[in-house]
């Protein structure tokens, strides 16, 4: 039976609600020196392969998923070099996170979520998560407790309850958060949820609607949000992925090439525009992960036809 809202708030901690692991934030990588990381600042990855998410952990290697076919990709940034870990499921990977297990949690468009080993490539668990059609499962979250996905199609959060010793919920026992308070769903097959994160303070999760340009601050227990007051900064069109380190925000806009960054309160009710980042490298950047001292952002490409000689890259530049 799949856990109500009452029993998955109990199961959230009071507080420090969202509390992440090291791998799921980037939070591993405060205490490591500033200095930028040596290697190559643009990273070929295999012709045809139309990246979308990234996610790297404590160590030089990026995970990349396809939008084409699903494998999974790893990169070592210290020399550019990769191999795919995980043939694809014939359907899309869009956003992923890696645990501190190792685990990669999949974000699979319509066909929901899964879980997979990123040393064996084994899948350990799949999941539907969208019960009414049109779903688009975009992008995930892990805190200790959960795995958070958004679906861009549906005005709902879907969370993965996980065990003291991070064990991983039956099929059945997804937790559905409908969105309400300030959430003005776009209806049709409209990107509306897209990158999400938590708050610095923990108390809360941050969900890019990216059709309309706004961050908005969403209690994980009851799915009510509102708008993160910042302070009059421009609309963040096509917002795509977020980062969270510390009380910096880094805002991935893909087609706008560039992103937007920001210091929250600990609350994450309001934050301060404090610069953009833009790039000649920039090809429609999706999503942004960290090691040391340069951000790393695949270029989906999606002003480019997809075909099996496109090229595409990862880049990099400084925080």
């Amino acid at each position: 039976m799949a856990p109500t809202h009452g029993s998955f708030a109990r199961h959230l901690t009071r507080r420090g609600l969202l509390t992440a692991g090291a791998a799921a934030t980037g939070a591993a990588l405060v205490g490591t020196p500033a200095r930028a990381a040596a290697g190559p600042t643009v990273i070929a990855l295999p012709d045809g392969f139309r990246p979308e998410g990234i996610t790297i952990g404590g160590g030089p290697y990026a995970y990349l998923g396809s939008l084409g076919d699903g494998s999974l990709y790893r990169v070592d940034l210290r020399t550019g070099s990769g191999t795919i870990v995980s043939p694809g499921p014939g359907t899309p990977s869009v956003g992923l996170k890696l645990d501190d297990r190792g685990r990669l949690f999949v974000a699979g468009r319509g066909q929901g979520a899964r879980v997979v080993d990123a040393r064996s490539g084994e899948i350990l668990a799949s999941y539907v998560l969208g019960t009414t059609t049109p779903t688009f499962a975009n992008d995930v979250f892990l805190s200790r407790r959960a795995a958070w996905f958004t679906d861009s199609y549906q005005p709902v959060l879907y969370a993965l309850p996980l065990g003291r010793q991070g064990s991983l919920p039956d099929a059945d026992e997804v937790v559905r958060i409908p969105l309400g308070g300030a959430w003005n769903q776009v209806p049709g097959e409209v990107v509306n949820a897209n990158g999400i994160t938590r708050t610095p303070d923990g108390s809360a999760l941050l969900v890019v609607q990216s059709g309309v340009g706004a961050l908005h601050r969403v209690n994980p227990r009851t799915g009510v949000t509102e708008l993160v007051d910042l302070g009059g900064a421009a609309p963040l069109t096509n917002g795509d992925g977020l980062l969270l380190i510390g009380r910096t925000l880094y805002v991935v806009q893909n087609r706008q090439n560039a992103i937007d960054v920001f210091t929250l309160a600990a609350d994450g009710r309001s934050g301060v525009f404090r610069r953009r980042i833009t790039d000649p490298a920039f090809d429609v950047p999706t999503t942004v992960a960290a090691y040391r001292g340069r951000l790393w952002l695949p270029n989906a490409r999606f002003t480019t036809t997809p075909t099996p000689a496109t090229t595409y890259t990862l880049v990099s530049v400084p925080k």
